[in-house]
């Protein structure tokens, strides 16, 4: 069978099964299947293409190739807005943008220049500023700034900034206060990356049978997890797995 009959009977499946799940009306039929390459051309264009754009799912994976592709794109198109209008909010999304993208520099370049005035305690400019210093591994500068936005903002949560908190006591070498903030995450947070580092700073503190606790709790608790909670925390679970293949029984 040549190879351009095999792409027209493809194609016109695709198009079928599209027009069959989307209750397009039956004539659209014969256009596919009459009209070969041309009919599919005339139904891709005018029914599928828009479909494509207006569906979330399908924008975020336009979104992610072009980053793939591009990854300045965006970051640029903030800085042209920026030029434009000099607002906190186009401040904030360049730095939002360049924490993404890992510069962190200029992320807490930005940051900083908006928390003035009523902004001066924003708890997500701080939390931002706090997460670029991190990135710097400014992690003294990190801890202050969170200490900052506590008391500035004490009824503020965030998962992510508890979390950065307790890696900055850890890398600052405050164990314990780093084991105590971990505690309250391993049954807090929304993912297994710190019940993994608090069962490895347990482990570093030569307490195996605690450490064996937290891992051995880990794989528990997945077990009992959705398919795509183990999935989306797998390499987690596998470093907690191995963790505790190497401890001693």
């Amino acid at each position: 069978m040549p190879i351009f009959l095999i792409v027209s009977v493809l194609l016109q499946f695709f198009c079928l099964v599209h027009m069959v799940r989307t209750g397009r009306p039956h004539w659209w039929l014969w256009v596919i299947v009459i009209g070969s390459f041309l009919g599919v051309a005339v139904y891709v264009f005018t029914q599928v293409l828009p479909d494509l754009r207006n569906d979330p799912a399908s924008r975020r994976l336009v979104r992610t190739v072009r980053d793939r592709i591009d990854p300045e794109r965006q970051r640029r198109h903030i800085a042209q807005q920026l030029d434009v209008a000099d607002t906190v909010d186009n401040r904030r999304r360049l730095a939002e943008e360049s924490l993404r993208l890992g510069d962190y520099a200029n992320a807490a370049e930005l940051y900083q220049s908006v928390l003035k005035g009523i902004y001066a305690t924003d708890p997500a400019f701080l939390l931002g500023l706090a997460r670029s210093q991190a990135g710097l591994q400014q992690y003294a500068a990190a801890r202050d700034t969170l200490d900052t936005l506590i008391r500035a903002n004490p009824q503020f949560r965030s998962d992510d900034g508890h979390f950065l908190y307790a890696r900055c006591l850890e890398e600052l070498g405050e164990h314990q206060r780093a084991l105590d903030e971990y505690e309250v995450l391993a049954s807090s947070y929304p993912g297994e990356e710190p019940r993994l580092r608090y069962g490895l700073l347990l482990k570093q503190l030569q307490r195996p049978g605690e450490a064996r606790r937290v891992f051995e709790d880990m794989l528990k608790r997945a077990r009992a997890a959705p398919k795509y909670y183990r999935r989306k925390e797998q390499a987690f679970l596998d470093a907690a797995q191995r963790e505790l293949a190497a401890l001693p029984h």
